[in-house]
């Protein structure tokens, strides 16, 4: 088991929170919750796919740890990031009568962190939060941060906070019932993490002779534990000097204001997050070579990474098809303070800066 603390300014204790990795340490690990949660009552949200496969798995533990909580189970999928979901957790607070030394335990995807942390961080003005990711993308990247959201029709995450999470519980072994787009989605966030300057997963990624099969690469535990802790760690480096977005922490937008377009264009749902990411790392990488803003090979050496990390060709091959159609909703990122878009684009591999870029420039890239 790997542990690595995410400390921010002030260092008060509930300011410091422990992300635990490993193989099976769910039971273990939950014994974190007497610093997090003292009263040991707590609301778990999941939705109905994982927690048919592991709701047993979780009420067996909390129940041995004598944990007194309730289960709120709401439909898998981006549909669920809504305010009228929201509402329907809020009421089912009420009914549990939690309390403000209570907490919101968070088991599943990306989706539920989303949708559980901002629930925590709204009722009763603040609630203990705590994270059990149950995908890969999660483990890597959505439960670090405390960013927290839902979404409006109008656009992804535009109803949010930051709110960070007491604790994180990241067990690889919930990730075995992972389908391939799920896999992949969350290997494109480590890829990024790659990019963004971690030189060990980069030396992973580029030199990567994995045993292959129809569905994934195949990782040992500990090749897996591995790339979990690096990229956890990766993100928290940057939380921790820049909490609340307005620096260095832009950097890990990397490919995601072309992520976001594709996700509106075609609909939430039609891509997964990491799947659109993979392309909006390809297209960011194009713009930066066409612009003359990163070094020749920079885009074949992305491309190369991706395909070393097993993501499927059908994700990332012709990257530019439909550019023109979803690039408007570019323009409609709520990163962007003006007319110009805010880019993450490299240099080279591993050395990322942030470009104020005219849509005009963009759309001659792709014309």
């Amino acid at each position: 088991m790997r542990e690595l603390r995410v400390t921010l300014p002030g260092n008060a204790p509930e300011r410091e929170s422990p992300i635990v990795i490993g193989d099976g340490i769910l039971k273990e690990s939950v014994s974190y919750l007497r610093d997090v949660c003292p009263s040991r009552r707590v609301a778990v949200i999941s939705d109905d796919k994982v927690w048919s496969l592991y709701g047993d798995v979780l009420d067996n533990v909390l129940r041995e740890c004598g944990i007194d909580f309730i289960s709120v189970v709401v439909p898998e999928g981006e549909k669920s990031k809504s305010l009228g979901c929201l509402e329907s957790l809020y009421n089912e607070f009420c009914r549990f009568r939690l309390r403000r030394n209570d907490g919101v335990m968070a088991f599943g995807g990306g989706v539920i962190g989303d949708l559980a942390g901002f629930a925590a961080a709204t009722y009763m003005r603040g609630v203990s939060f705590i994270q059990i990711p149950t995908t890969l993308m999660a483990q890597v990247d959505s439960s670090v941060g405390g960013k927290v959201a839902v979404n409006l029709p109008q656009g992804k995450n535009l109803v949010g906070s930051f709110y960070q999470p007491g604790l994180v519980i990241a067990d690889t072994s919930l990730l075995g019932t992972l389908d391939k787009r799920d896999w992949d989605s969350g290997m494109a966030e480590v890829v990024k993490y790659a990019a963004l300057g971690n030189e060990r997963l980069r030396e992973i990624f580029g030199s990567a002779q994995w045993t292959r099969n129809h569905s994934r690469v195949q990782w040992s535990h500990v090749q897996l534990e591995e790339i979990i802790y690096l990229s956890c760690a990766s993100k928290a480096a940057l939380v921790m000097e820049d909490e609340r977005d307005t620096g260095v922490r832009a950097l890990l937008n990397f490919g995601h204001t072309f992520a976001h377009a594709l996700e509106k264009f075609y609909g939430f749902g039609h891509y997964r997050h990491g799947e659109a990411v993979a392309r909006g790392m390809l297209l960011a990488a194009k713009v930066g070579c066409r612009l003359g803003v990163s070094e020749p090979g920079t885009f074949a050496a992305l491309e190369r990474m991706l395909e070393n990390a097993g993501i499927d060709r059908r994700v990332t091959k012709n990257v530019e098809e439909n550019v023109m159609d979803f690039l408007p909703w570019v323009c409609g990122d709520k990163k962007n303070l003006s007319e110009d878009i805010s880019l993450v684009l490299l240099k080279r591999m591993g050395e990322p800066l942030v470009r104020r870029v005219r849509y005009e420039e963009i759309c001659g890239v792709f014309d």
